[in-house]
This record gives C-alpha cells, sequence and structure tokens, in this order.
C-alpha cells in the first residue's frame, strides 16, 4: 500500500498529460502567526476541485490500459466519486457512485454533471456505500475503484509530493489531511523518499478519528459515528494495511475540532483569499493549534479541496 518510485514517475507522467502542478503559494497571514516560512499546496487548482482526480486518473486510465473496463464504480463522501466521474469521462466509460444518503450538496451536484449515476446509501462513514459498490462492480463486472485500498491511487496523490520537493527540496514539516490515508500514504513515501528528514504530520477531525486513534495505538480502532463537517475525513472502519503503512511513515498525527476547522475556512478565505472545505483546511487548522512551534521552519499545508457546502460556509464567516 506504499507506492514505489516507479510507480510514482509513471503517474507523474501520466497525469502531465490532463493538469498542470498546482500552485505552491506563500501564506503570509500564517506565517506572521508563527515566524515559519508557510506555503499552501493548493489542490483545488485541480479539475473537480479537490486533490481527488491525481488518484482516480492514475487508477482508472493505468487499470484500462491494461485490461478491458467496461464500467467504473465507487463509494465516495463527495470528492473521490467526482473524481472517479472525471476520470471515466476521459476514459470514456460509465461512472457509478455510491454516495452516503444526504450527501454534500455541492458535491453530489458536481457528481451528476459530470455524468455519472449516482446512488446513495448509509450513513457518512459507514460501509453501506462500500459495501454497495463492491457488489455492484461483482453484479456487472466493472471496475470498483476503491479510494482506500487501491494501490494506483497513492502513487498518484504522491505527485503531490514530488511538485511540492521540485519547489522546496527541504520542507521541515509537511501537514497532511487523513480520510482513508491513500493521501498521506502517497505524499509520506515520496516526500521522505526524496528528502527523508521531513516529518510529516496527520491530521483528521475530533468527530471522525479513526485513523488517529488506530495509530496511536498501534492497531485497528472503528469507532461507532462520525458526525463532522469534514466529510472527506469522515472513516469508521480503518484498513490494517493502512494503518501499518501511516504507522511507518507518519511522524505524528493531530485531530482539530470542528470549530478549529470553521476558523481555518475563515483564515484562508479571507487572510489568504483560498477557498477550502472543512477538510481542505485541516492542514490549516493543525498547524494554527501551535503555529509559534514552527518558528524559522519551512512548512507546507496541503489545501485538498474547496467543494465547500454553503451551509458550512455560512458558518465560518459569520
Amino acid at each position: 500500500m506504499i507506492p514505489s518510485a516507479k510507480e510514482v514517475e509513471h503517474a507523474r507522467e501520466l497525469l502531465s498529460r490532463y493538469f498542470r502542478p498546482t500552485r505552491l503559494a506563500s501564506a503570509e497571514s500564517l506565517a506572521q502567526h508563527s515566524g515559519a516560512r508557510v506555503y499552501l499546496k493548493i489542490e483545488s487548482d485541480l479539475p473537480t476541485g479537490s486533490f481527488k482526480p491525481r488518484g482516480a486518473l492514475n487508477a482508472l486510465l493505468t487499470t484500462a490500459a491494461q485490461r478491458p473496463v467496461p464500467g467504473v464504480v465507487a463509494a465516495s463522501t463527495g470528492n473521490h466519486g467526482a473524481a472517479v466521474a472525471y476520470a471515466a469521462r476521459i476514459a470514456k466509460v460509465g461512472a457509478t457512485i455510491f454516495l452516503p444518503e444526504n450527501p454534500n450538496p455541492v458535491k453530489r451536484a458536481r457528481i451528476v454533471a459530470l455524468g455519472a449515476k449516482v446512488v446513495e446509501r448509509g450513513t457518512m462513514g459507514g460501509s453501506a456505500a462500500s459495501e454497495g459498490a463492491a457488489e455492484f462492480a461483482r453484479e456487472h463486472g466493472h471496475y470498483f475503484l476503491d479510494d482506500a485500498s487501491d494501490p494506483l491511487v497513492p502513487a498518484g496523490t504522491a505527485t503531490i509530493a514530488s511538485e511540492i520537493l521540485d519547489e522546496i527540496p527541504a520542507p521541515d514539516v509537511i501537514f497532511v489531511p487523513m480520510g482513508d490515508t491513500a493521501l498521506i500514504r502517497g505524499v509520506a513515501a515520496e516526500a521522505k523518499r526524496r528528502f527523508p528528514g521531513v516529518r510529516i504530520i496527520g491530521v483528521q477531525a475530533e468527530q471522525a478519528p479513526a485513523y488517529v486513534r488506530s495509530w496511536q495505538q498501534g492497531r485497528v480502532v472503528v469507532t461507532d459515528e462520525c458526525h463532522t463537517i469534514a466529510d472527506g475525513l469522515a472513516s469508521l472502519h480503518p484498513l490494517e494495511t493502512n494503518v501499518i503503512a501511516i504507522r511507518e511513515l507518519v511522524d505524528e498525527v493531530r485531530l482539530v475540532s470542528e470549530q478549529e476547522l470553521l476558523d481555518a475556512i475563515r483564515i484562508l478565505l479571507l487572510d489568504e483569499h483560498v477557498v477550502a472545505e472543512a477538510s481542505g483546511a485541516a492542514a490549516t487548522a493543525a498547524f494554527l493549534q501551535d503555529p509559534s512551534a514552527y518558528a524559522d521552519a519551512e512548512i507546507v499545508l496541503l489545501v485538498t479541496g474547496a467543494n465547500l457546502s454553503p451551509e458550512v460556509l455560512r458558518r465560518a464567516v459569520i
């Protein structure tokens, strides 16, 4: 579940056909808080408004080059589903996306606009959507592009680290949101391969802490529920292989509160003019817990998505 250098290089070459590297922007207001040199890796520049097309495109197009893919199916809280729908349009195959009931309306609308079929099943963070997608894949012979377990996804997300280290060869710390961990596994593997001294800090919402608890205890910890505005970080059932990988790759984990997420959304929007959804603002929220701890360091905060619902935006700025 940790991508190799060869797999990352293949992903980077493939993805370069569809989009340019995302911006690495200096965050002056955050630098003033801390005395650090702070940079935002703005993944919302990508098609569908999040980092997810990196993994989805790499997985679907690589698989389609190896065998026939009559269709693709995925389970998602929203952003991965939109990315799979986007990749399916490029690959010219049909896409079916299983979402939890009452999903983020912005993300659902994006998936539909990209031409995918949507099925709503189960609760946020639960297994019903994933189980439905897996069953659909078996019945129809479609490719189940599972964000949590597909080994081609973290090879795509690792290209984020490649781009960062092209511009900052020796960053001190990279803060990375953790949902199903495909993002942090890819980023951490490639960043540490190129600069072993970098510290990787993983971030989850306090109300969706399954992977943080698993990292802390060194075993799979399943939580009962996750009610967080950071739907992209909502997970209840960690995979053992992913827990093993993040225990190897991630130096520290943090939990952020709902209010800290709202504060980070507001600061990014008003001070840095960057739109971030709650999961996209999680890295910034974790950094702001103790910014003075990073004086004189080079810090990279991943801004992983901008598909912010109007309701959460109002809560953040009012």
